[in-house]
């Protein structure tokens, strides 16, 4: 079948959104006799392992397999913070470590993040840090973290109970490597500006770690657009 670039009609000041209402969808109510805390750690955490597999981390099948009765039998109802920390290598280079750390109720402040920073910064090969929030982060802490030697991200734990790459109305999405990026603008004699723009904060771009500048290929294929491919540039 023919590809065809399309140019979406929904901007918001010229630059394209693509959350496709998943963060509408709650979470299905099942019966479950356990604690609320517990569930919500077990799905974050879940939802994290997925994403780091998805960046290509070397995440283990039996960490992603583990039930929520499992999880309940080895974190416990109100599982201790530092035991739910992930710390996986990259597939492509297992020098390269991401560490993801859950944060405790209480607002993070310049105080804590400092402290964090004095925990990671000798951690060898540490080049991502992800930290989940259960409250805010203040505008002094966040500037704080341009101080840490690698790439710092913060996800609010309400983002994590559901993996957004599952809906079911998700399109096909392959991120392009430099050289598909530059035969792309090369063939259709484009620049990046003339692309369709996604936000940086989107949460399929966030989901994914994408950086300013990276080009991404959506391929619709179900009704009620029918098959059409897109290419969107991250700004």
């Amino acid at each position: 079948m023919e590809e065809v670039m399309a140019i979406e009609r929904s901007y918001e000041n010229g630059v394209s959104t693509f959350d496709d209402g998943a963060h509408s969808h709650c979470i299905a109510k099942t019966e479950d006799k356990g604690g609320v805390e517990s569930k919500r750690f077990y799905l974050a955490r879940t939802t994290a392992l997925e994403m780091l597999r998805d960046r290509g981390y070397q995440v283990s099948d039996a960490e992603l397999s583990l039930s929520l009765s499992e999880f309940r039998s080895g974190f416990g109802e109100k599982p201790d913070l530092e035991r739910l920390r992930i710390s996986v290598p990259l597939r492509s280079n297992p020098m390269k470590k991401i560490l993801v750390l859950f944060m405790g109720s209480e607002p993070v402040t310049v105080k804590t993040v400092r402290v964090i920073h004095s925990q990671v910064s000798s951690t060898v090969g540490l080049h991502g840090l992800i930290l989940v929030l259960q409250s805010k982060m203040n505008h002094f802490a966040k500037k704080e973290l341009a101080t840490f030697p690698c790439t710092v991200e913060t996800f609010p734990i309400g983002d994590l109970l559901v993996n957004i790459t599952k809906h079911t109305g998700q399109p096909k999405i392959e991120i392009l490597t430099k050289e598909e990026k530059e035969k792309l603008l090369s063939e259709h004699a484009l620049e990046d500006k003339q692309l369709p723009l996604l936000k940086e904060k989107d949460s399929f771009v966030r989901y994914h770690g994408l950086k300013k500048g990276q080009v991404v290929k959506i391929t619709y294929s179900k009704e009620p657009v029918g098959h059409f491919v897109t290419y969107r540039c991250i700004v």
